[in-house]
């Protein structure tokens, strides 16, 4: 018999690249204002680091993150990283809210990248999320992104294969 899960199941035991998503609690925008936002990036690149987990692509919004990274050598640590990054940034917001002990975060997705095409795929869907969700016309135009950063400084022909792989068919919770 399969067990049946609550939640998605989690498997870090291979090195590589992951792709992340997570939402809030019953899609409640709790990082709504540019210091809300501002402060969940410091955190993410404060905990990337302190973790050795390579970001590669980010967009966080005010109800819900994408972000695809490299693993250290132990790829068993993202489980340690996601839960530091959503006990800190749901006591930081709390604190900003007056709300002391409030649920902000409910679960989170995560998929081991292991094909190439996978890959660019996924990059190009982080990268262009924020225009997905109509936020902005150009990805590059949203600051909690890492799309002007990836615009700037990919070299151009990888920025190009990148931007130009296809995401409407892409397999990918984002019910926000």
């Amino acid at each position: 018999m399969q067990k049946w899960l609550h939640a998605p199941e989690h498997r870090f035991n291979e090195k590589g690249i992951y792709m992340v998503t997570a939402g809030t609690y019953q899609k409640a925008h709790f990082f709504k204002s540019d210091k809300e936002l501002e402060l969940l990036q410091d955190l993410l690149f404060s905990l990337a680091t302190h973790y050795q987990w390579n970001l590669e692509a980010w967009a966080l919004f005010p109800n819900h993150y994408h972000f695809i990274a490299r693993s250290p050598e132990n790829a068993s640590s993202l489980k340690k990283f996601l839960i530091h990054f959503h006990a800190n940034s749901a006591r930081k917001i709390n604190l900003l809210h007056h709300t002391p002990g409030r649920q902000v975060w409910f679960q989170y997705w995560d998929k081991h990248l292991t094909f190439h095409n996978s890959y660019l795929t996924r990059l190009n869907y982080v990268i262009q999320n924020p225009v997905k969700h109509k936020l902005v016309k150009e990805a590059g135009l949203y600051k909690w992104s890492s799309a002007s950063w990836f615009e700037q400084f990919a070299e151009k022909t990888y920025y190009k294969t990148v931007i130009n792989f296809k995401i409407d068919d892409v397999d990918i919770y984002d019910d926000f």
